[in-house]
């Protein structure tokens, strides 16, 4: 089968009323491209804002959200909120939500059953740190991220989830997995698919790459068979995002 390249961003903790303004216009002038699927994500207060100004052909994500609907939770958002305010996507388990805040792979999969509840789709981010990869256990870090969501969603939930690989050592360092490791760690997860939930959702889940991708660069990733499109950090906040938007053309 022919999986839909999908390529979201990533802004984290960036942006203004302005910018925003700004890189709206800028998208929307792009070309259309109906075999890339694209999603923006935005920090919360931005949501409406850029739900409203953005292309329709693309959706808007949140970057994060909580596990309940409503409550007692002081700062947090539930994906409720998002889809009201126009969110389609949620990210979830980023590294920066695993490793700077703490945030487990339990938790982070109860965070994937309630947006799905909410009817939002998830990319699903997982990775290793370096000293990781240099001890040589990347798959079984990666393979445990996993593990907690696969015990906790149904095989049908997969349809709604696109995987975002990003080895930590990788975003906003400069440095970059070569295609061939990018590469070697979305056929292990496809494999890991196989096995931990089935053939069907091992070949159409999305298995997208992320650390540093940019124009110069995305081409030659895209390349690579399981890869399935990327999730990017600061080159979604310029221009050149529109060339990764085109990797595959």
């Amino acid at each position: 089968m022919t999986r839909t390249f999908w390529v979201g961003g990533n802004w984290k903790m960036n942006g203004s009323v302005a910018s925003i303004k700004d890189l709206a216009a800028t998208f929307n002038a792009g070309k259309p491209q109906a075999d890339v699927e694209v999603v923006i994500g935005a920090p919360y207060v931005y949501i409406p804002l850029l739900a409203d100004s953005l292309r329709k052909d693309w959706a808007v994500a949140g970057e994060n959200c909580y596990v309940h609907a409503t409550g007692a939770y002081t700062g947090e958002i539930s994906p409720e909120m998002l889809a009201d305010v126009g969110a389609k996507w949620v990210i979830l388990g980023h590294s920066e939500r695993r490793n700077i805040l703490g945030e487990s792979s339990e938790f982070t999969a109860q965070k994937v059953v309630k947006a799905l509840a909410a009817g939002l789709k998830v990319a699903l981010c997982v990775g290793e740190l370096l000293e990781e990869r240099e001890a040589g256990t990347t798959q079984v870090v990666v393979n445990t991220q996993l593990d907690a969501v696969v015990a906790a969603v149904a095989e049908k939930d997969w349809e709604n989830i696109v995987i975002a690989y990003e080895p930590v050592w990788a975003i906003g360092t400069g440095k970059v997995a070569t295609p061939e490791q990018a590469q070697e760690v979305h056929a292990a997860i496809r494999e890991y698919l196989k096995t931990a939930v089935s053939p069907k959702v091992a070949e159409e889940t999305r298995i997208t790459y992320g650390g540093s991708v940019g124009a110069k660069n995305c081409k030659e990733i895209a390349q690579k068979p399981d890869v399935d499109g990327f999730l990017v950090g600061g080159a979604s906040l310029k221009p050149e995002f529109l060339d990764i938007v085109d990797a595959t053309h």
